[in-house]
């Protein structure tokens, strides 16, 4: 069998498929790529067939860091989203007709993807990297990381937000995406519930145990589990001479303008009796390092989670995950998108500080990188429970269980 992945160009998106991609060649399926262009070589050496989504997709970058509010950067990542969706178009109907897969996997921030792979007509699931907005009544309404309601106040406090917040992405996000999906002859999306629900497979890229309770998930949901990948390389020799305790600083694999958290980290600490490793894959590294830090481009940070104690994360799901999976406490500074969201999840079940950008200062990160250590023992503990869910298999059995549900279509949809 035959499957096309196609990601939105963003390693913090790719990397977190690549177990589930691996897992499906390991079975003997054939698995073909569309994706980053810095990224291509390397799946290629991986044994994938792999070439790069349309460059224009790309040049469209996220300015969610200017925003002023979590709700305002959600709006503005939408509409990068949105902008983005005329290019997926024509790019995934190419690739469905140069490779003429049985399935798609397709990343949930290519929404334009999304909507060539509903009208395709063949087996398609979608990949979800990031808290889902899917509302329920347990939860939150999505967006400014609120906290999860406790009694009648609480619930009440949701049932007033949710029309107005949940309101306000529906008003920024369906009328570019129906008028795409009127192109290529789908109906109209009702709300966020349709349009989290369109797929027939959901493969959400996280635990139970992260993720706030609801009465029921859509039968359509597989919750996988954390999926940790990093690029095959060689351990740094320069690891064994990093002091410790250790704190781990990571920033966004795309540009999101925060450079000012590894700055702070890096002053926060520098007088402290720890080390400090920081990556910075898309900033700026600092001219002046203090003596007990090192600040790097890149460097794959399981290694680094074997030996940290905490790590300052700006919330990105996929680094805010891996750490915890290694049970490593972690201090989320969100920078935009659904960072609120994540990294109120992290201090709902204990094993994280969320501290808002608007508060950061050397002496507050401080304070939480100290919380956050006395967190340990619960993020050992919860590092179990997140891989209960089944992994990359569990997820590769979904999908072939799904290719045998549908019969495949192979023909790219043209919009009119």
């Amino acid at each position: 069998m035959k499957f096309l992945a196609y990601t939105s160009p963003a390693r913090g998106h790719l990397y977190p498929t690549m177990p589930i991609l691996h897992e499906l060649q390991r079975r003997g399926h054939v698995v073909a790529v569309r994706t980053l262009d810095a990224e291509v070589d390397h799946l290629r050496q991986l044994g994938f067939t792999a070439d790069r989504i349309d460059p224009r997709i790309a040049r469209i970058e996220f300015d969610d860091y200017l925003a002023r509010s979590a709700v305002g950067a959600i709006k503005r990542s939408i509409r990068t989203m949105s902008a983005r969706a005329a290019f997926e178009v024509g790019d995934l109907q190419a690739a469905i007709e140069s490779e003429a897969p049985d399935v798609l996997l397709i990343d949930g921030n290519a929404v334009g993807a999304v909507a060539v792979a509903e009208a395709w007509g063949g087996p398609w699931a979608l990949l979800q990297h990031f808290p889902t907005p899917l509302p329920a009544d347990e939860i939150p309404p999505f967006g400014p990381g609120l906290h999860p309601a406790r009694g009648a106040l609480g619930r009440m406090r949701d049932r007033l937000l949710r029309p107005l917040i949940l309101g306000g992405f529906e008003r920024v996000m369906l009328p570019p995406l129906n008028e795409v999906r009127g192109e290529l002859g789908l109906r109209p999306l009702r709300d966020a519930a349709d349009l989290y629900t369109r797929a027939p497979l959901t493969l959400y890229v996280t635990s139970t145990a992260f993720e706030y309770p609801r009465t029921a998930w859509p039968d359509s949901f597989c919750l996988t589990g954390p999926l940790a990948w990093d690029p095959p390389a060689d351990r740094p020799g320069w690891l064994d001479t990093v002091r410790r305790p250790l704190v781990l600083v990571t920033t966004s694999s795309e540009f999101q303008d925060d450079g000012v958290l590894v700055e702070t980290a890096l002053a926060a600490l520098a007088h402290e009796d720890c080390g400090v490793v920081a990556t910075m894959p898309a900033g700026s590294i600092p001219h002046q390092v203090p003596a007990n830090a090192r600040v790097e481009a890149f460097v794959p940070h399981t290694p680094l989670l074997e030996i940290a104690d905490v790590a300052v994360t700006h919330g990105g799901m996929g680094a805010t995950q891996k750490a915890l999976c290694a049970g490593v406490p972690v201090v989320v500074v969100p920078w935009g998108r659904d960072q609120s969201e994540v990294g109120r999840r992290a201090e709902a079940a204990g094993v994280g500080v969320l501290l808002p950008k608007r508060k950061l200062s050397p002496r507050t990160l401080r304070d939480a990188v100290a919380r956050a250590r006395a967190l340990g023992p619960a993020a050992s503990a919860f590092a179990d429970a997140m891989k209960r869910e089944g992994g990359a298999r569990l997820a590769a059995e979904r999908l072939e269980q799904l290719a045998a549900r549908e019969r495949p279509v192979h023909h790219a949809p043209h919009a009119e």
